[in-house]
């Protein structure tokens, strides 16, 4: 089904993801109240949102002027700001702690009828719906990073989710002009449960000497057309985000998502991936990522790798 984006959404978070969230649906008409933990981090947020939607206006992805978009932007403090929003994504880290302390501020202020969404890479729906009194209209919005330039999001049922909830869900995510894929509650969904597969393969073949970082991801861009390499898009995501979901996996579905001991070692070692500066790759400011010396690291795990 198509749909209209809500008049008012609101974003909990103000990171990647959820500055990524923002500007989505600034573009898309909506007014966007970003509420994050302190008045540094919502300003940040703000910030990170208004440079993101100057890029927008210079690119020629929108025929609104700058100063029009972010005149329809809010940023502070208070869960107070969201109760006009008919839909709220929240957007703070893989923790369930965390996640279901957020959900339960976040729901006291919404008005009937309201949508709350989470957008979890991983984390059940119905461990979350739990935690919150209308679980109805609760749904997982699963957002990919970078949100500006993916086609994708997940929008995930779990059992107490109402099809009105989802159909509604499916409709705003076409209002941002892109597609919107409906899975059922399950460890990993089917996006990350595929992707971090393939990730996990990719770091275990690096560890093992099988090839380069460079290779590995040229194999898949395009021996298999996928947009970024495993190890690259790896940095991208973050090795701890990965590190996390990886852990929750293997837990839920078994040693298959074992976390392999080099990725253990880099996060150990701060070593992130993009938002560090190093992971896989070397990422200079400005420039063209370039595989990462590894050699140290890996011999602290008793693999080889090159």
């Amino acid at each position: 089904m198509s749909g209209q984006v809500p008049e008012h959404v609101g974003v909990l978070g103000g990171g990647r993801m959820g500055s990524g969230v923002a500007h989505a649906f600034l573009l898309a008409g909506a007014t966007v109240t970003i509420v994050d933990r302190d008045d540094a981090a919502a300003g940040a947020a703000r910030d990170r949102v208004v440079r993101a939607v100057e890029q927008s206006v210079a690119r020629g992805t929108t025929t609104q002027t700058a100063a029009t978009l972010t005149a329809r932007l809010h940023a502070g403090t208070d869960v107070v700001a969201f109760a006009p929003a008919r839909l709220v994504v929240e957007a703070v880290p893989e923790d369930v702690g965390l996640k279901t302390a957020a959900l339960r501020r976040v729901e006291d202020v919404l008005a009937p009828g309201a949508v709350l969404a989470t957008n979890t890479s991983s984390i059940s729906i119905d461990l979350l719906a739990d935690h919150v009194r209308r679980p109805e209209t609760f749904v997982g919005m699963h957002f990919f990073n970078p949100v500006p330039a993916s086609a994708l999001v997940e929008v995930v049922r779990g059992a107490a989710t109402s099809d009105e909830t989802t159909d509604r869900a499916r409709g705003w995510v076409e209002a941002i002009r892109k597609t919107a894929v409906v899975v059922n509650d399950a460890p990993g969904f089917a996006s990350s449960r595929l992707g971090i597969a393939i990730g996990l393969e990719a770091v275990r073949m690096l560890a093992e000497g099988v090839a380069g970082a460079a290779d590995i991801d040229a194999a898949m861009t395009l021996g298999y057309k996928h947009p970024v390499g495993p190890l690259q898009l790896t940095d991208l995501v973050g090795l701890d985000v990965r590190l996390g979901i990886a852990e929750y996996l293997a837990r839920e579905l078994g040693p298959r998502f074992e976390p392999p001991a080099l990725l253990r070692a880099l996060v150990a070692a701060g070593h992130l991936g993009r938002k560090s500066g190093r992971g896989f790759y070397v990422w200079p400011d400005g420039g063209a990522p370039t595989p990462a010396d590894l050699t140290g690291l890996a011999s602290l795990t008793g693999q080889a790798s090159r």
